[in-house]
């Protein structure tokens, strides 16, 4: 007796359903994948202002000065810490009422200190927009620019 065997189909791979899928997975991974970039440093030039001469009088105004080591004086008077500026600002404004008050300070200084004086002025309850800002550059120290 002889049995009739069906044909035999090749085995093979399909291959357009894999190329579906690597399409598929490939779309993910682009989307999915965040590209590490290299962020820059924002370099912040502080604006500097020149005297001008004025046919005006102006009235006398006490001066907050912050050199480039952070230390901190009001008037004549050297604040010892960054955190006992508030009471000496609050003590300032008790003993001294209408007193303006202007803000010096160095050009090479920290914008984080510059961002703490800030704060101690509006919580002892100077409004910023009333305290000008001097910028010092380095010839205004009487010695020649720091390198």
């Amino acid at each position: 007796m002889k049995f009739e065997l069906p044909k035999r189909r090749p085995r093979g791979i399909m291959v357009m359903p894999l190329i579906d899928i690597l399409f598929v997975v490939l779309i993910f991974f682009v989307v999915t994948t965040q590209q590490k970039r290299k962020r820059p440093v924002l370099r912040i030039e502080l604006p500097t202002v020149k005297e001008v001469p004025s046919a005006t009088v102006t009235e006398a105004s006490s001066i907050l000065s912050v050199d480039r080591l952070g230390t901190l004086s009001l008037d004549d008077i050297r604040v010892p810490d960054i955190s006992l500026l508030e009471n000496y600002l609050k003590s300032f404004v008790k003993e001294n009422p209408g007193r303006k008050l202007e803000l010096e300070a160095d050009k090479d200084i920290p914008l984080e200190k510059l961002l703490e004086v800030w704060d101690a002025l509006t919580r002892a309850g100077i409004a910023i927009k009333d305290v000008p800002a001097r910028i010092r550059l380095p010839q205004d120290r009487g010695g020649s620019p720091d390198k």
